[in-house]
């Protein structure tokens, strides 16, 4: 499905959602019912909401587990509740898809009155784009920040240019990082396509259960959610590969469009210093500096981000809560953590990793696709 720009964005494409419910990993027996929210005039589909009932908090990047200890201290139940989002997935993608602004507006409308009708105890939209959120601040849902970071490609002809924009530490620390890995004797292959085999869909599939169980961590995902990926919009995949001694040791997956790359999951099957942001940072930054692709979203969480030319980026939720004392209770403590999020960003900031006699031109946080 394309955005209103026109752009196919990897993660609203009928594919990417399917293969989360086919291959059983957003599905109701892992407490994700899908039940899509629609639109339609004279018998055309004119919007869309990707929506769940879900009876649980994980897989979701922005945390209510204090919400629902809360409700449950009170004899309440938050779950099951309503979800607008797409499962497993933080990026900044619209989450209300219309044919046009009239029709997103009333897309918002229905849901929330879908919402107050439902008779659960909350609805929750994640990672809005710019459009929507001004929707939903109008509708007076309650707004939640948090942050990611993001990377910004202004045009560099190579990865040299993109180093010579970062401040000297910056610049001698990724170089040291690189030459450790190669000197390890690690190389890499940058695979999209039909150059991606099932066999390498496997392989980062080992790598991904791999690093959740070195993490003491269920893994979401099933090797038939990667398959179908493969089989259905691999030309909207980077798989990265690192080979150690002959073998391979590592892969890192990605999504991407025109305008972005998304970076997604990663697993190893060996540790090696540097490794990691080798395969998942610079290896997709050369991808998107030769592709002329200008934004790679690192994905949730990670100061380590920032040394390594990420950008502080405010993304965006929206809550709506049936019980109004808890509504009133939750208002007021985002208004504080709203301050929080707005002096951390403006501390890190403050540590940005370019040189300080380059202005680095950013989009603001509302140009999020």
């Amino acid at each position: 499905m394309r955005t209103a720009t026109g752009r196919l964005h990897p993660a609203l494409r009928h594919e990417y959602l399917h293969a989360f419910h086919e291959s059983g990993s957003a599905s109701p027996a892992t407490g994700w019912e899908p039940g899509y929210l629609t639109l339609w005039r004279g018998g055309e589909l004119v919007g869309a909401a990707p929506l769940y009932r879900k009876h649980h908090s994980w897989g979701e990047y922005v945390f209510d587990w204090a919400w629902a200890q809360a409700y449950d201290r009170h004899g309440l139940d938050y779950y099951p509740k309503l979800l607008c989002a797409i499962p497993f997935t933080p990026v900044g993608a619209p989450k209300l898809l219309a044919v046009d602004a009239d029709t997103r507006a009333e897309l918002a409308r229905a849901l929330l009155r879908h919402a107050q009708e439902s008779g659960l105890s909350s609805l929750h939209l994640l990672f809005t784009d710019a459009e929507e959120s001004a929707l939903l601040d109008q509708a007076g849902l309650l707004r939640r920040g948090n942050v990611q970071f993001h990377w910004h490609n202004p045009g560099w002809a190579g990865f040299d240019d993109y180093l010579a924009s970062l401040a000297q530490p910056k610049r001698k620390k990724i170089r040291a990082e690189r030459r450790q890995v190669a000197a390890a004797g690690v190389s890499f292959e940058r695979l999209t396509g039909a150059d991606i085999t099932p066999e390498d869909w496997a392989f980062f599939h080992r790598c991904y259960v791999n690093t959740y169980r070195e993490h003491n961590s269920r893994p979401y995902l099933n090797l038939e959610f990667f398959a179908r990926l493969g089989a259905t919009m691999s030309e909207q995949a980077l798989l990265v590969i690192a080979r150690h001694g002959g073998q391979r040791v590592a892969a890192a997956l990605n999504l991407f469009d025109a305008d972005t790359l998304y970076g997604r999951y990663w697993g190893a099957l060996a540790h090696i210093p540097c490794l990691h942001f080798e395969a998942c940072y610079y290896q997709a930054i050369e991808f998107c500096i030769e592709r002329g692709i200008r934004h790679f979203e690192g994905g949730a969480q990670g100061e380590h981000k920032l040394a390594r030319g990420f950008l502080p980026t405010e993304m965006r939720s929206f809550h709506w809560l049936a019980h109004q004392e808890f509504s009133d209770a939750v208002q007021r403590y985002l208004e504080r953590e709203s301050a929080g999020i707005e002096r951390y960003i403006d501390e890190l900031e403050a540590h940005a990793p370019f040189r300080q006699t380059d202005k680095f031109d950013r989009p603001a946080a509302d140009a999020s696709p």
